[in-house]
């Protein structure tokens, strides 16, 4: 549990007519993580099933387009899966290609109808220009030989002056509508010398012309009707057209199903594209997979291929352990704290699965920072009534309920009252030296726990230099223990003493030979290098322990608001206090109850992972098939 699977590189000879079943049984057993870096290209030169490839990806395009208009609900059954021969997913294919042209077909007429509706729409708006005009709109539409008449808008605050300079320009202006700060008005004058001046007049004042489509040459109120006849049209249009598709849809659904499960079953050949290599008729498929996994991949191929085969297993050479999958151990009560390790990165393969050092210690420390036996409860209650919406996240929240509960007893608080019942051990605030004294001593346990990690996962990939002199290596962990030893002699006794100092001198003296040796630049800048660097330990071990003061200040922060809030109800009345007590109780719980979340979380990811976890790892993604998908 607290290593990945041990895994084997595992290479698969088969005829490569049998790669189609060997895919499928592989995607079946779901224990085979495909690598391409055993594929020797000079040996195996081609690369079988491009075609088929070629044409999978076609239909499965235009299989995805289809289901934009048909919900599908093609599943498999494992008990029944065979081998999907090219010959008939190019069938598919083809009859695919047929069904999305119609539906096509079905698009762009609806496209047609909708450009239509638009239009009707953009009629629609042009007429409200000219609603009030109870005239046959052809008379205001082009030139009249003796008279000059103009359509248009112009600001309402522009229109007092542009009346008054149309009367001197022998024109008259005619208001029919008034909307907003906008004027429609209606220009009307003699043609003749005087036209350009009024278009002068017209400019100054803002004036914007008008055009009246040729659609609505004829009275408004018919218009109108007009245009609500062809919308009624168009809607009667789209609701047939609609209902040809669906009930045409209904017809083929059963074949498209059908189609969707040729494809899930291709679909595996087609992953193991990169993975498999051939020569003629012989192909090789190359990949990794979990040592105690080897037997029954090699008896489920004996069952499958009617044909001989050959399957190699070897461990991880030392110079590809970076590229080898790591597969964690699947626990359910694990998962959810896994899923928040994934959120840092994955281990390297061999390294150690951060899982279980990350749910034990987050869910103490959540207990240490928010001990209360009502909060807690309330935490684990509303975990188990919403177990349906958090799935694997319920362990999660229950155990963190759980963990402020017992902690909540030894503090004796529950909903903040610290008088109901005696405290198991003390409550926070009677002793804060001791509560901080032992969040410091926490952390440094942790400090200790997460570097002899680090220096484990350096031995196991075989960075011998790097576990004992790098950053969280030995020579640091021996640093760091000379520092605690001397300050602590130098609170205790006044006297740091010399074993703990020539501790510290010589782990000191270590990491500056050290990264003397590595660094390679001019002497001046090396030696600031070698100093900054070493020093920057020193300070990252004092500053990280220091970090864990944290939970000792938020569960004195949560006894402090709990304080607040009663001294806040006793200024209240009877029905008051209690509202006050409540809500009160009701925001530290969802407030403090999430910055203690984020804070454990901060604790965790920077002080723990970046100490001993690259997070850098491969995930083991083996083959798997795809029962059905949903639309």
């Amino acid at each position: 549990m607290l290593r990945p699977l041990a895994m084997k590189q595992v290479v698969v000879q088969v005829l490569t007519d049998d790669l189609p079943q060997v895919s499928l049984t592989l995607s079946r057993l779901g224990n085979f993580h495909p690598d391409c870096r055993s594929c020797d290209p000079e040996q195996f030169p081609e690369i079988p099933g491009e075609r088929y490839r070629e044409l999978y990806a076609e239909a499965q395009t235009r299989l995805e387009k289809i289901q934009a208009h048909v919900p599908l609900a093609g599943h498999l059954d494992p008990e029944n899966l065979r081998v999907v021969p090219e010959p008939e997913l190019e069938e598919q294919n083809r009859w695919l290609g047929e069904i999305w042209a119609r539906y096509s077909e079905f698009e762009e007429y609806l496209h047609q109808l909708a450009d239509l509706d638009h239009l009707v729409d953009e009629l629609e708006r042009a007429l409200d220009n000219f609603a009030n005009l109870n005239i046959d709109l052809r008379l205001l539409h082009g030139e009249k030989p003796f008279l000059d008449l103009l359509l248009g808008i112009v600001p309402r605050s522009h229109l007092p002056r542009l009346t008054e300079a149309a009367l001197i320009a022998e024109h008259v202006v005619y208001t029919y509508l008034r909307s907003g700060d906008n004027a429609h008005v209606i220009v009307v004058g003699p043609r003749g010398e005087r036209e350009n001046e009024i278009r002068s007049i017209l400019d100054s004042a803002g004036f914007r012309p008008l055009e009246i489509p040729p659609q609505l040459h004829d009275e408004p109120e018919k218009v109108r009707r007009d245009l609500a006849q062809r919308r009624e049209k168009i809607r009667n249009q789209r609701a047939w057209q609609h209902q040809q598709m669906k009930t045409w849809s209904q017809n083929i659904r059963e074949q498209l199903e059908q189609a969707q499960r040729t494809l899930l079953l291709a679909e595996p050949f087609v992953n193991l594209e990169g993975a498999t290599r051939s020569a003629g008729f012989l192909s090789i498929v190359s990949g990794w997979v979990p040592e105690v996994e080897i037997p029954r991949l090699q008896r489920e191929l004996s069952l499958a291929l009617a044909q001989p085969f050959v399957l190699s297993a070897r461990d991880p050479r030392r110079d590809e352990i970076r590229d080898v999958p790591t597969a964690l151990y699947r626990n359910r009560l694990l998962a959810p704290f896994s899923n928040l390790v994934k959120q840092y990165g994955i281990p390297r393969y061999r390294e150690v699965d951060p899982s279980l050092l990350f749910a034990l210690t987050f869910v103490l420390m959540f207990g240490m920072m928010f001990g209360d036996v009502g909060h807690g409860g309330v935490i684990l209650l509303a975990a188990w009534l919403t177990r349906h919406k958090l799935k694997d996240y319920t362990v999660f929240a229950m155990a963190s309920g759980t963990s402020a509960m017992v902690f909540g007893a030894f503090y004796g608080s529950i909903f903040g009252f610290e008088e109901l019942f005696h405290p198991l051990w003390m409550a926070p605030l009677s002793d804060p030296i001791l509560m901080l004294e032992l969040a410091f001593a926490w952390g440094v346990g942790f400090l200790v726990l997460v570097t002899l990690v680090s220096i484990y996962n350096r031995l196991v990939v075989g960075d011998e230099m790097g576990a004992w002199f790098e950053n969280n290596g030995l020579v640091s962990l021996a640093l760091y223990v000379s520092l605690l030893w001397a300050g602590y002699g130098m609170y205790a006794e006044g006297d740091a003493g010399w074993p703990a100092l020539a501790l510290l001198l010589l782990a000191i003296g270590a990491l500056l030979v050290y990264k003397w040796r590595e660094i390679h630049a001019p002497t001046g800048e090396r030696m600031l290098v070698v100093v900054v660097e070493t020093f920057e330990t020193i300070t990252g071990y004092i500053s990280n322990s220091l970090s864990f003061l944290r939970v000792t200040a938020f569960s004195l922060n949560h006894v402090a608001l709990a304080i607040a809030v009663f001294t806040l109800a006793e200024t209240m009345g009877p029905a008051g206090h209690w509202v006050t007590v409540v809500l009160g109780n009701v925001f530290i719980l969802v407030l403090e109850g999430a910055i203690v979340t984020i804070q454990v979380l901060r604790l965790e990811y920077f002080e723990g992972f970046s100490r001993f976890f690259s997070g850098d790892g491969k995930e083991f993604r083996p083959l798997r098939l795809n029962l059905g998908r949903a639309a």
